[in-house]
């Protein structure tokens, strides 16, 4: 049911809180945007459009162009869970995010956030 909760979320409403996280430790939106376009496939404007929309963070995810085959490689933990190992995929791929941009948060470098 927690979930469901999460799912149910704005995307606008969740993403910016995302940035703000970002830019309070020295990160652009522009750098959470482009772990978010390597994540799900979206491009940047179309990041813009949909933070302008009603979209649900759980749609943000179901609609992604091409999720990243290699977000797989994403381990570790973040909010106290760890990312691989949560069951739901949907969730898990909201957790990868959320991953991504606490790396990005702590000041790691891009090439080894986006797995290169």
């Amino acid at each position: 049911m927690e979930n469901e909760k999460v799912f149910a979320m704005s995307f606008s409403k969740v993403y910016g809180l995302l940035i703000a996280k970002a830019e309070r430790k020295g990160r652009t939106r522009a750098e959470v945007e482009e772990v978010t376009s390597w994540l799900t496939g979206y491009t940047a404007q179309q990041i813009d459009e949909l933070m302008d929309s009603e979209i649900s963070y759980g749609d943000f995810f179901r609609q992604a162009p091409e999720m990243n085959p290699n977000r797989e490689k994403i381990t570790g933990v973040v909010c106290g869970v760890r990312v691989e190992n949560v069951e739901n995929s949907l969730m898990r791929d909201i957790r990868y995010l959320d991953k991504l941009v606490d790396e990005l948060a702590k000041g790691k470098a891009m090439e080894k956030i986006l797995r290169e």
